[in-house]
């Protein structure tokens, strides 16, 4: 007899997005005349920056003479990102990380989902509510949540971020032992300092415990005083694990390349309580269940750090925060309480209502897609979530059509 997971069983509903899309798909079955506009789900719209384009198209050529055809290539990645990565994104901020410390993949979603499996099943697990799904849903997987009641997981211990905090999370009254962290957030859009991250670091080096650090949407900082880098902070090397993404940095959504940090000072213990490196075990796990991101692929992330890829990636980015601006603006000046939009590209709305039914009401009567922030997390409710990757003239649109509903 062949028995399933059972812990499937304990998922509430189905995957946040793809309730969306089934909402959204069944709404424009029954109205195939109406025009949705989307922003809710984070996926960007504009092309590729030149600079990766004409790594790309130089790479794929590659691929066609015998002389620089490339096959199975490493599965860490290649040295020529691994090292762009190292010395731009984080020796160029004072980080010391190293090359060989950088596994890339193909999505910080994949990295953030996988990373448990290198742990124990009797972890004590925070995370933020409202929280990005894929760090609750993964671990119930596993097996590690318990059961559902009251809208929230038996064994997992919930930091609230709300207004009254800045939607930047306490530190837990209870012990934990894997936490996790994403800044800029999602879905909030809220920052945190180089004094709160570094309370953080400090919690997890007294209390022995690792901190799992989404940093995805760094590349929308714009104020300076804000880390890019947990490893900014002294002494995150040894209790962090750090994930990024050329998806939002670049638009590598639909070409995939992301890559995630594990210092070789970083450690685990076991239950005697030996100190064991985590470097060794992840880089065991990345070998034996992934491949590789495609050769051409790399040759495009690497363009990024180009001088001309720097500029053109920071001219993308500006776009899409100048569309958080005025999605900001607008629905600032209809009276709603709002956070994120200005270091990030999300905008977090507090609409006082039922969070679902707002969203139906946006899409059945402007024909507006957002995200509601009930799918996040019980602090979500109430709340929704407003992307600002679309174009500027339906980022108008949109709005044009927001004022006349709300």
């Amino acid at each position: 007899m062949i028995l399933v997971n059972e812990n499937y069983s304990k998922l509430q509903s189905s995957y946040l997005f793809s309730e969306i899309a089934r909402r959204v798909k069944a709404y424009q079955a029954a109205h195939p005349d109406q025009r949705v506009i989307r922003l809710g789900i984070g996926d960007v719209t504009q092309p590729l920056p030149p600079a990766c384009i004409a790594a790309l198209h130089k790479a794929v050529d590659e691929m066609a003479d015998p002389a620089t055809f490339r096959g199975y290539g490493p599965e860490q990645g290649y040295d020529f990102l691994r090292e762009a990565i190292a010395a731009h994104d984080y020796r160029a901020r004072s980080a010391a990380i190293e090359a060989d410390e950088i596994f890339v993949s193909d999505g910080a979603k994949c990295d953030t989902g996988n990373i448990q499996e290198i742990f124990s099943q009797k972890l004590r697990i925070a995370v933020p509510d409202p929280v990005y799904p894929v760090y609750v849903d993964t671990n119930v997987m596993a097996g590690r949540t318990g059961k559902f009641r009251g809208g929230r997981y038996g064994k997992l211990t919930y930091l609230p971020c709300t207004a009254e905090n800045g939607y930047v999370p306490d530190l837990p009254a209870e012990p934990a032992d894997l936490i996790y962290l994403c800044f800029p957030n999602n879905p909030t859009g809220a920052t945190a300092t180089r004094e709160q991250l570094a309370r953080w670091v400090n919690y997890a080096r007294e209390q022995k415990a690792l901190i799992l650090f989404d940093a995805a949407y760094e590349a929308f900082i714009r104020d300076p005083a804000i880390p890019h880098s947990i490893y900014e902070i002294e002494g995150a090397r040894d209790v962090a694990i750090e994930f990024r993404s050329f998806s939002k940095t670049a638009g590598f959504t639909g070409t995939r390349c992301a890559f995630a940090v594990v210092p070789k000072s970083c450690v685990g213990y076991t239950r005697m309580g030996a100190a064991v490196p985590l470097h060794p075990l992840w880089n065991r796990r990345h070998t034996t269940k992934f491949n590789g991101v495609a050769y051409p692929i790399q040759r495009a992330a690497e363009a990024v750090y180009s001088p001309e890829g720097q500029q053109q990636i920071a001219a993308i980015n500006d776009y899409y925060l100048g569309n958080a601006r005025l999605i900001r603006e607008t629905v600032a000046s209809l009276g709603y309480q709002l956070t994120g939009g200005v270091n990030g590209p999300y905008i977090w709305v507090q609409t006082g209502k039922d969070s679902w039914k707002f969203f139906d009401r946006l899409l059945e009567k402007a024909q507006v897609v957002t995200t509601p922030g009930a799918g996040f997390g019980s602090c979500g409710k109430g709340y929704i979530r407003i992307s600002a990757f679309n174009s500027r003239e339906n980022v108008e649109e949109a709005l044009a059509r927001i004022r006349k509903v709300m």
